[in-house]
């Protein structure tokens, strides 16, 4: 999976071009999806929302926001659902809560736009520059944020960052992927690229970046990485980091020992059943 680092621009994909000018008295067509999954945000949706929006709105590209509720026992569902007359957004969900992975996966059926955002909904990420992950997808099938950019800027408590370059280095070693940050939490897809990927998708929680990472290189798809300003406060829960362990072992064991993404590559209807259900 050749990856490379972008510089900025400012231009948009001229694939995308079409969708700037409808005719007199249309709208415009939907290009971007933006994919929000939300647990318990009841605090932040509105502001993640409004923040989203107002980075597209001068771009000339029409675009929705889906919202994933991922089983909130809090207002979630109703706070997004209350946008929904003032903004370009649809909301989903179910009442289980199965995790980031799970809810992407589930919200991806509802993205009609030519290209696919996966964006944390807690506020952590700037997405002030996200036409430039656009911009970014004229030459790649992924554009994904790398708190290791040198552009980047990015705020987290040195614990934090530690795990996080841990992480990174095992996912590296044990699926062969070459990006320089698998985590971050914003992501640009082509859509056509990421429904290839995503029946192939097991992994619901912490892990998931990795296993779509590890299935686009196997698919010999284009990653560009690009800078991202993030800050993260909170901290890993001992709990969260061993489920992500026991997640990307899970994903080396079907790619090295298993060979399980290798022989479904084409295989729109795989569906892989986990040792370990949890």
């Amino acid at each position: 999976m050749p990856s490379q680092t972008l510089s900025q621009e400012t231009a948009v994909t001229p694939s995308l071009a079409a969708c700037v000018a409808p005719a007199a008295g249309q709208a415009l067509k939907v290009a971007v999806s933006i994919l929000l999954p939300a647990f318990n945000e009841e605090a932040n949706i509105k502001r993640s929302l409004e923040a989203v929006t107002h980075a597209l709105s001068g771009i000339g590209l029409g675009y929705e926001i889906v919202v994933i509720d991922d089983g909130s026992r809090d207002g979630t569902r109703l706070k997004a659902a209350e946008e929904m007359e003032k903004l370009p957004v649809k909301v989903v969900g179910y009442g289980v809560n199965k995790g980031k992975g799970g809810a992407l996966k589930y919200g991806t059926k509802f993205a009609s736009g030519e290209i696919t955002v996966f964006l944390d909904c807690d506020g952590e990420i700037d997405p002030t520059d996200l036409a430039e992950y656009f911009v970014a997808l004229r030459d790649a099938d992924l554009a994904i944020g790398s708190k290791r950019h040198p552009n980047s800027r990015v705020e987290a408590p040195l614990e934090r960052k530690f795990l996080s370059a841990c992480f990174n280095y095992l996912a590296r070693i044990l699926t062969g992927i070459s990006c320089s940050d698998t985590q971050s939490g914003l992501k640009a897809f082509r859509t056509s690229s990421l429904k290839r990927i995503m029946p192939l998708v097991s992994v619901k929680k912490y892990a998931f970046d990795v296993e779509i990472l590890t299935v686009a290189s196997l698919m010999k798809m284009r990653v560009a990485e690009l800078p991202v300003t993030i800050q993260l406060s909170a901290r890993f829960r001992a709990h969260s980091v061993l489920r992500m362990l026991v997640d990307l072992l899970g994903i080396a064991y079907r790619f090295r020992i298993k060979r399980w993404y290798q022989r479904n590559l084409h295989n729109g209807s795989a569906e892989y059943s986990p040792v370990l259900r949890w």
